[in-house]
């Protein structure tokens, strides 16, 4: 307050002039909508503050406005209760701060990671850590990916739907590694496990009413505790050289029985040719012993006279027959080797012949004669008989030579 105002030193501490106030309130109406007041004690029209009012209610009543886009639901609350649950496109509800309006999207795919976050090296142990059936310990980093499918229920009954999620995984997860085994965890099971793991979440989930809808279950890693992690690589070295060995012996295998089988089925024919050959050699002797049985009984004496000699004489021919002489005085015994000499005879003979050929052939083809033929009968009986006692005479001789003084 300056010095020179002329009402310094009155009282100011009184309420403020009302009409004071209604006369700038209707000063910046008037210049709002363009109504010109030349008469600064001139009334307002009537008809502004209506006007007035319903412009304001329009536009309050306007912010009600509000769209739902595809695949979103509105959840409409009325002082805090639950009203409506509105579809996609534009939709309407009593402003603020009477009614308000919650869009939540229920196609989204939402993720939960237990044992790790954003990245399975960056491992949270008490969550991934969890005993096996044979009290065995394993690292199992795994995702929980879920939708939203009913709205009322994700808003109202989770105060945190991820965190809600996370244990309820975790506590599944827990519940089934420890009813199995350690490698069963590790190698074969994975799957299994990922999917009663999922729907075991999802009927805990449904009994607390959370509104989610799980997807999917994704075991990220599972392996043995950093620890032990050399054992079990040596472990899992030595079961890949086990199914390279025996896909090895399935391969031999593969190779070598069809061989066996086919040596096999040519042992089997060649049995069967040759019991066939030997029903028939059977066969045809019993025939020809009953062609024998009906010559002797007719002349019993000459079949078996000539039996005898058919007899000994394939006896014999298959024997090595040597000739000698006994002397009861005790002189010196006279030794003829037959199957020797009849070979010497038999060679001795068929030089004979060459010679006899090559040198009368000439003679013969030059006189236009024709080359004698050989006499008939068994030349080499008579051969062999000379041979035979020429041997014995030169024997006998030397044994007189011996037996002189």
């Amino acid at each position: 307050m300056a010095w020179n105002d002329p009402d310094w030193g009155k009282k100011n501490d009184g309420p403020p002039d009302l009409d004071e106030l209604w006369r700038k309130f209707n000063d910046k109406l008037n210049s709002l909508f363009g109504v010109k007041n030349p008469k600064p004690n001139r009334p307002v029209p009537v008809f502004i503050i209506p006007v007035a009012l319903l412009i304001i209610v329009a536009i309050w009543l306007a912010t009600g406005m509000y769209i739902v886009d595809a695949g979103e639901r509105g959840v409409v609350l009325r002082f805090g209760k639950l009203i409506e649950t509105t579809q996609p496109g534009l939709n309407w509800h009593l402003p603020y701060p009477i009614e308000s309006v919650n869009v939540v999207n229920v196609e989204q795919v939402r993720t939960v990671e237990v044992g790790y976050r954003e990245n399975v090296q960056n491992k949270l142990l008490k969550e991934s850590l969890m005993l096996t059936d044979d009290e065995n310990i394993v690292d199992i980093q795994f995702s929980v990916q879920y939708t939203i499918k009913n709205p009322e229920d994700y808003l109202f009954n989770n105060r945190s739907p991820d965190d809600a999620v996370r244990q309820v995984a975790e506590s599944i997860m827990s519940e089934i590694v420890g009813k199995s085994k350690m490698d069963y965890v590790l190698y074969e099971g994975r799957a299994d496990i990922a999917d009663r793991a999922a729907k075991h979440i999802q009927a805990v989930l449904d009994l607390y009413q959370t509104g989610i809808h799980v997807s999917k279950v994704t075991l990220q890693n599972a392996q043995p505790p950093q620890e032990v992690q050399p054992a079990f690589d040596d472990a899992v070295k030595a079961g890949q050289d086990r199914e390279r060995l025996k896909n090895e012996g399935e391969a031999y295998a593969n190779d070598v029985i069809p061989k066996a089988r086919g040596v096999a089925a040519r042992l089997t024919e060649e049995a069967a040719g040759y019991k066939q050959s030997v029903i028939a050699d059977a066969t045809g002797d019993a025939d020809r012993f009953k062609q024998v049985l009906a010559q002797y009984s007719k002349a019993p004496g000459v079949t078996r006279e000539r039996m005898y000699l058919d007899t000994m004489q394939q006896v014999l021919s298959n024997t090595t027959k040597i000739m000698t002489t006994g002397d009861k005085s005790g002189g010196q015994m006279l030794y003829l080797p037959l199957d020797k000499l009849i070979g010497l005879s038999n060679s001795a003979a068929s030089a004979n012949r060459v010679a006899t050929t090559s040198t009368a052939t000439p003679a013969a083809t030059a006189a236009g004669a024709p080359i004698p033929a050989a006499p008939a009968g068994n030349t080499h009986t008579g051969d062999i008989r000379v041979n035979t006692r020429d041997v014995a005479q030169d024997a006998m001789r030397s044994r007189d030579r011996e037996d002189r003084p």
